[in-house]
Order: structure tokens, then sequence, then C-alpha cells
């Protein structure tokens, strides 16, 4: 399911650098405790296989905030958001509605549960917001909302890169090449984001 990234990115970003060899990695992996909130559980991984524990629970964690990005864009069409937001919102829906799409085919094929959708109200990752912040940007409206939106959205961004940082510290992840892939997409494409955000940011509190 993650092949079509991977090479459609493979000649766009240079792949995440491995952080352990595949064959120094244990025969069998160690019992792993979950570090975030409502992922499901983790089934048994075959021995000898080159993915972990860490990157079944990064691309779980990952379906929940996505999913709640979606969430957050899909009320700029409804909130009198400015043209040029809501073309960003628009693109941030689509492009990581796909993007759920192609991690859920990832755990079907490796055999793990599979957040849905609504995952993002049972699972809390890095930089996702809460209940009450998700209900103060439902009830902003234009400008406010423009702004409120992008000091969430900043702060959701920085908490998926986060979470490709936690990735690559685990011993031996990120060595299975569409994982790989994926987080090396998330980490550029949401850093160049968050740049673009903070500009539209700073635009916005210069207007009159």
């Amino acid at each position: 399911m993650f092949r079509k990234l991977a090479f459609l990115t493979l000649t766009l970003a240079p792949v995440l650098p491995a952080r352990a060899a595949a064959q120094d990695a244990p025969s069998a992996p160690p019992a792993h405790q979950h570090h975030h909130t409502g992922l499901p559980e983790l089934r048994p991984i075959p021995e000898g296989a080159i993915y972990t524990a860490a990157d079944v629970e990064f691309l779980q964690g990952m379906i929940a905030h996505h999913a709640q990005a979606i969430e957050m864009s899909r009320l700029a069409e409804s909130r009198g958001a400015d043209s040029r937001l809501l073309r960003f919102a628009r693109k941030i829906d689509q492009s990581q509605e796909s993007e759920i799409r192609m991690m859920q085919g990832w755990l079907v094929d490796h055999g793990q549960a599979i957040p849905d959708s609504a995952s993002y109200r049972t699972i809390t990752m890095p930089g996702m917001l809460t209940a009450a912040e998700m209900q103060q940007l439902a009830a902003a409206r234009g400008r406010e909302f423009d702004r409120l939106f992008l000091e969430l959205m900043i702060k959701h961004h920085e908490g998926a890169i986060g979470m490709v940082a936690d990735l690559l510290a685990s011993p031996g992840a990120a060595q299975d090449v569409d994982v790989n892939v994926f987080a090396t997409d998330v980490e550029i494409v949401q850093t160049a984001e968050i740049d673009l955000m903070h500009q539209m940011l700073a635009d916005l509190q210069g207007d009159p």
C-alpha cells in the first residue's frame, strides 16, 4: 500500500538514515510499552521481521494525528476562513486523507490493528489538540478562526515532527523502507508547511 508513495518520494527527498542494521536487531523483539494514550494493543511481530513495535505505534498514532488535522481543516469551509487559508486547509485534508489510507494498508499487510477516522477522539499523540481547544476552534469565525487555526496547526505539525524524531530514536526502527520514506515525507512536508503558516500568521497580524 505504501509502495506508490515510496516511488514518488524517493527521488525528491533523501531517505532518513537507518538507526541500526537489521542484522544487529535482536532475534525476538523486547517487550514494548506504549508511550502514548489509547493506542491499540500491539499484535505479535514475527521473529526476524524488519519492522518494530515503534514502527507500528508510529503509524497507528499518525493515523489519529492526521485524522484530527483533517477535522480541523474541514472546519474552515463553514467558518468564514480567508481564501488563502481555505486552500491550505483543503490541501491538508486531501493529502492527509490519502496518507491515512496508505498507513491503514500497511497495518493490514502486517497484521496490526487499524485505527479508524475517529481515532483522534481516543488516541492522544504529541501536538494534538485537547477537546477544549477543538471546541474553541469550532466556535471561532473569520479572522479569529484563521489566527487560531494557524497557531494550533503549527503546534499540531510540530508534534508530528516530534513523532518522527521519537521513531528514529527507537533502536531498530525505520528499517522498513515504506515507514522510512513516509517518515521522511512527514518531516519535510510539515516543516515546510510550518514555515508557510508562520508567514500566513505574520501576514494576518500585519493586516489592518
